[in-house]
Protein backbone atom coordinates (compact mmCIF):
# COMPACT_ATOMS: atom_id res chain seq x y z
CA UNK A 1 0.00 0.00 0.00
CA UNK A 2 1.54 2.95 -1.20
CA UNK A 3 0.34 6.43 0.15
CA UNK A 4 1.12 9.94 -0.98
CA UNK A 5 2.14 12.94 1.12
CA UNK A 6 1.73 16.08 -0.92
CA UNK A 7 4.94 17.72 -0.67
CA UNK A 8 4.90 21.13 -1.93
CA UNK A 9 4.55 22.82 1.61
CA UNK A 10 3.66 22.30 5.48
CA UNK A 11 4.68 19.18 7.19
CA UNK A 12 4.42 16.46 4.57
CA UNK A 13 7.89 14.85 6.57
CA UNK A 14 6.05 14.25 9.82
CA UNK A 15 2.45 12.34 7.81
CA UNK A 16 5.68 10.42 6.28
CA UNK A 17 6.68 9.31 9.31
CA UNK A 18 3.34 8.96 10.91
CA UNK A 19 2.30 6.19 8.05
CA UNK A 20 5.55 4.42 8.26
CA UNK A 21 4.49 3.87 12.05
CA UNK A 22 1.62 2.16 10.66
CA UNK A 23 3.17 -0.58 8.55
CA UNK A 24 2.52 1.92 4.90
CA UNK A 25 5.16 3.13 2.30
CA UNK A 26 4.99 6.99 1.89
CA UNK A 27 5.56 8.87 -1.19
CA UNK A 28 6.22 12.49 -1.60
CA UNK A 29 3.95 13.63 -4.07
CA UNK A 30 5.56 16.55 -5.77
CA UNK A 31 3.90 16.26 -9.72
CA UNK A 32 0.41 15.64 -10.53
CA UNK A 33 1.66 12.32 -12.50
CA UNK A 34 3.13 10.85 -9.80
CA UNK A 35 -0.64 10.55 -8.12
CA UNK A 36 -0.88 7.69 -10.57
CA UNK A 37 1.08 5.49 -8.51
CA UNK A 38 -0.58 6.00 -4.92
CA UNK A 39 -4.01 4.63 -3.46
CA UNK A 40 -4.41 7.05 -1.09
CA UNK A 41 -3.22 11.00 -0.43
CA UNK A 42 -2.67 13.44 2.74
CA UNK A 43 -2.67 17.04 1.73
CA UNK A 44 -1.07 18.51 5.09
CA UNK A 45 -1.18 21.80 6.91
CA UNK A 46 0.67 25.03 5.74
CA UNK A 47 -0.63 28.00 3.98
CA UNK A 48 -3.60 27.29 2.13
CA UNK A 49 -3.20 30.24 -0.31
CA UNK A 50 -0.02 29.56 -0.91
CA UNK A 51 -0.70 25.66 -1.63
CA UNK A 52 -3.71 26.81 -4.14
CA UNK A 53 -0.88 28.97 -5.83
CA UNK A 54 1.23 26.09 -6.28
CA UNK A 55 -1.59 23.62 -7.17
CA UNK A 56 -2.98 26.04 -10.00
CA UNK A 57 0.72 26.40 -11.11
CA UNK A 58 1.59 22.96 -11.32
CA UNK A 59 -1.71 21.46 -12.54
CA UNK A 60 -2.70 19.45 -9.38
CA UNK A 61 -6.57 20.71 -9.49
CA UNK A 62 -7.47 18.23 -12.42
CA UNK A 63 -5.35 15.62 -11.24
CA UNK A 64 -6.54 15.97 -7.94
CA UNK A 65 -9.91 15.76 -9.39
CA UNK A 66 -9.46 12.58 -11.50
CA UNK A 67 -7.84 10.84 -8.09
CA UNK A 68 -11.11 11.63 -6.25
CA UNK A 69 -13.62 10.72 -8.75
CA UNK A 70 -11.80 7.06 -8.93
CA UNK A 71 -13.04 6.83 -5.08
CA UNK A 72 -9.08 7.02 -3.59
CA UNK A 73 -8.97 7.85 0.07
CA UNK A 74 -8.07 11.62 0.74
CA UNK A 75 -7.02 12.81 4.53
CA UNK A 76 -6.89 17.02 4.72
CA UNK A 77 -5.23 18.27 8.12
CA UNK A 78 -5.53 22.22 8.50
CA UNK A 79 -4.60 23.51 5.38
CA UNK A 80 -6.11 20.41 3.55
CA UNK A 81 -9.46 20.52 5.25
CA UNK A 82 -9.56 23.83 4.08
CA UNK A 83 -8.28 22.98 0.13
CA UNK A 84 -11.24 20.05 0.65
CA UNK A 85 -13.96 22.11 1.61
CA UNK A 86 -17.21 22.60 -0.28
CA UNK A 87 -17.21 26.14 1.05
CA UNK A 88 -14.35 28.54 2.74
CA UNK A 89 -14.50 31.84 4.33
CA UNK A 90 -12.65 34.60 5.99
CA UNK A 91 -11.73 35.12 3.11
CA UNK A 92 -13.56 32.95 0.50
CA UNK A 93 -11.33 30.85 -1.88
CA UNK A 94 -11.34 28.49 -4.35
CA UNK A 95 -11.73 24.97 -2.76
CA UNK A 96 -12.08 21.10 -4.35
CA UNK A 97 -15.25 20.87 -2.87
CA UNK A 98 -14.66 16.86 -1.88
CA UNK A 99 -16.15 17.15 1.41
CA UNK A 100 -19.78 18.73 2.29
CA UNK A 101 -18.26 21.18 5.12
CA UNK A 102 -18.54 24.92 5.70
CA UNK A 103 -15.00 26.08 7.03
CA UNK A 104 -13.86 29.54 8.40
CA UNK A 105 -10.08 30.20 8.07
CA UNK A 106 -7.65 30.68 11.26
CA UNK A 107 -10.72 30.63 13.12
CA UNK A 108 -9.37 29.21 16.53
CA UNK A 109 -6.79 31.98 16.46
CA UNK A 110 -3.13 33.18 15.04
CA UNK A 111 0.03 31.25 15.79
CA UNK A 112 0.39 32.68 19.51
CA UNK A 113 -2.96 31.35 20.54
CA UNK A 114 -2.05 27.96 19.11
CA UNK A 115 -3.15 25.16 21.87
CA UNK A 116 -3.23 21.33 22.50
CA UNK A 117 -6.16 19.84 23.93
CA UNK A 118 -7.53 16.09 25.03
CA UNK A 119 -10.44 14.72 22.87
CA UNK A 120 -12.03 11.76 22.17
CA UNK A 121 -12.80 9.99 18.15
CA UNK A 122 -15.48 7.45 17.11
CA UNK A 123 -13.35 5.29 14.66
CA UNK A 124 -14.84 1.97 13.47
CA UNK A 125 -17.58 1.97 16.17
CA UNK A 126 -14.85 2.96 18.86
CA UNK A 127 -13.61 5.43 21.33
CA UNK A 128 -10.35 6.66 21.03
CA UNK A 129 -8.63 9.30 23.46
CA UNK A 130 -6.97 11.80 20.95
CA UNK A 131 -4.59 14.51 21.87
CA UNK A 132 -5.34 17.36 19.57
CA UNK A 133 -2.66 20.17 18.20
CA UNK A 134 -4.37 23.41 17.01
CA UNK A 135 -2.35 25.21 14.95
CA UNK A 136 -4.25 28.63 13.13
CA UNK A 137 -6.64 26.01 12.44
CA UNK A 138 -10.02 26.61 10.69
CA UNK A 139 -13.25 25.94 12.19
CA UNK A 140 -15.88 23.48 10.69
CA UNK A 141 -18.75 26.01 10.79
CA UNK A 142 -21.58 23.39 8.93
CA UNK A 143 -21.44 19.85 7.61
CA UNK A 144 -23.58 18.03 5.10
CA UNK A 145 -25.87 15.36 6.09
CA UNK A 146 -24.07 12.91 4.70
CA UNK A 147 -20.87 14.04 6.78
CA UNK A 148 -19.88 11.72 9.58
CA UNK A 149 -18.27 13.73 12.64
CA UNK A 150 -15.78 11.81 14.33
CA UNK A 151 -14.66 13.92 16.67
CA UNK A 152 -15.58 17.38 18.27
CA UNK A 153 -13.69 20.37 20.49
CA UNK A 154 -16.16 22.17 22.27
CA UNK A 155 -19.44 21.36 20.56
CA UNK A 156 -17.31 22.07 16.84
CA UNK A 157 -16.20 19.06 14.30
CA UNK A 158 -12.95 18.56 14.22
CA UNK A 159 -12.47 15.60 12.62
CA UNK A 160 -15.22 14.33 9.62
CA UNK A 161 -15.69 11.89 6.83
CA UNK A 162 -17.68 11.90 3.86
CA UNK A 163 -17.55 8.30 1.93
CA UNK A 164 -13.44 8.62 0.57
CA UNK A 165 -12.31 11.88 2.28
CA UNK A 166 -11.09 12.37 5.44
CA UNK A 167 -10.48 15.53 7.31
CA UNK A 168 -9.05 17.14 10.46
CA UNK A 169 -9.12 20.64 11.76
CA UNK A 170 -5.76 19.67 13.98
CA UNK A 171 -2.43 18.20 13.49
CA UNK A 172 -2.45 14.39 14.34
CA UNK A 173 0.83 14.32 12.76
CA UNK A 174 2.32 16.25 15.58
CA UNK A 175 1.95 13.60 18.27
CA UNK A 176 3.42 10.39 18.68
CA UNK A 177 -0.37 8.77 18.46
CA UNK A 178 -1.11 7.37 14.87
CA UNK A 179 -4.37 6.44 16.01
CA UNK A 180 -5.87 8.45 13.24
CA UNK A 181 -3.48 7.89 10.62
CA UNK A 182 -3.93 4.21 10.76
CA UNK A 183 -8.04 4.88 10.51
CA UNK A 184 -6.68 6.48 7.24
CA UNK A 185 -4.52 3.07 6.35
CA UNK A 186 -7.64 1.59 6.60
CA UNK A 187 -9.56 3.56 4.18
CA UNK A 188 -7.18 2.92 1.61
CA UNK A 189 -6.98 -0.51 2.13
CA UNK A 190 -10.88 -0.87 1.87
CA UNK A 191 -10.66 0.80 -1.18
CA UNK A 192 -7.96 -1.09 -2.83
CA UNK A 193 -9.17 -4.26 -1.64
CA UNK A 194 -11.36 -6.28 -4.57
Amino acid sequence: MKIGVLALQGDFALHAAALARCGAEAVEVRMPAQLAGVDGLIMPGGESTTLLKLMHEWGFVAALEKFHAEGKPIFGTCAGLILLAREVANPEQFSLGFIDVAVERNAYGRQRESFETQGTATLDGAAHPLTMIFIRAPRILAAGPSVEVLARHQGAPVLAREGSVLVAAFHPELTDDATIHAYFCRMVAEATSP
